[in-house]
């Protein structure tokens, strides 16, 4: 017994006839007969019984089809659900970012990304920039987003338009009815910074330079996001990225454009060479959207 005479059996049973069967299965009518013949010869007793041009099972043939046709009903859910691939109405992303990115931007990007795909799911992890390149370059995750600048081999990088820095501030603090804060405004203030390897904190040391001034660091940490919890808490200001800045604004928090130019530059990142997974792809369109609201 063979897969072509299975398919013969399988679409006459569909069909009722040898003619419709022929064009099911996209050959010649005799092709379907002699597989026919021959799946009879194999199993030993008769199939069909004919009728003019129908032909109509014998009871051995309807117990055979109830074995085989949940085979056939398979492989068409497997066809509809290549489909769906095709389609990204269904299938699965894994999605790895850096933390800052995570409660604002990212969260939105993947609803968006989500809302008009009810059968795709995502998995989403937060890490540190260099850990979400690594574990793109192995191809643990589909996409990654990442703080500029970053070298890795086995890596497409797409940078996202810069993120201006903002001061973020309780709300009850001196600073927080001005429209705009200076470097000179901060002198003297109780700052929690990022980690002194990053771009941005190495933008705010060196406006403070030019001020001829310091910057009176109470609290260093490399999560941008834990430094505006801080802030929150009472421990101090600190100077992130509005993608930052806009998760904690509300009756506790304030954040307020800076003067100077003071930006943070992420990135979406790919696995390299090679294609990328088409959900992946469709996620980076949502999220560039995202950012450029």
């Amino acid at each position: 017994m063979n897969l072509r005479q299975v398919e013969a059996f399988y679409s006459v049973m569909q069909t009722g006839t040898v003619v419709a069967a022929a064009r099911l299965m996209n050959v010649t009518q005799p092709v379907v007969s002699r597989a026919i013949a021959l799946l009879e010869m194999r199993v030993g007793y008769k199939l069909f019984e004919r009728h003019g041009r129908r032909l109509s099972p014998t009871p051995d043939a309807e117990v055979l089809y109830r074995e085989i046709e949940p085979i056939y009903g398979g492989l068409d859910r497997i066809a509809e659900v290549a489909e769906d691939i095709r389609l990204q109405r269904a299938g699965a992303v894994r999605i790895a970012t850096m933390p800052a990115l995570s409660h604002g931007l990212v969260a939105r990007a993947i609803a968006a990304f989500l809302a008009p795909r009810p059968h795709v799911t995502a998995f989403v992890q937060s890490m540190p920039s260099r850990q979400v390149a690594e574990a793109v370059a192995t191809r643990q995750y589909d996409v990654g987003l990442v703080e500029q600048p970053l070298s890795r081999s086995a890596i497409a990088i797409e940078p996202l338009a810069p993120a201006p820095a903002m001061a973020v501030m309780p709300v009850g603090h001196r600073l927080a009815r001005k429209r705009k804060v200076s470097v000179a405004d901060l002198v003297g203030e109780r700052l929690i910074l990022l980690s002194q390897h990053g771009f941005l904190r190495f933008q705010i040391d060196d406006a403070f330079s030019r001020r001829g001034a310091a910057a009176h660091v109470v609290l260093e940490t490399p999560n941008s996001l834990l430094a505006c919890a801080l802030v929150a808490a009472g421990a101090g200001m600190t100077i992130v990225s509005k993608w930052s800045a806009e998760s904690f604004i509300g009756p506790r928090v304030v954040a307020k454009p800076m003067e100077e130019t003071l930006t943070s530059q992420a990135a979406l990142i790919f696995p390299a060479p090679g294609a990328r997974l088409s959900l992946a792809e469709a996620f980076a369109d949502a999220l560039r959207q995202e950012a450029r609201r």
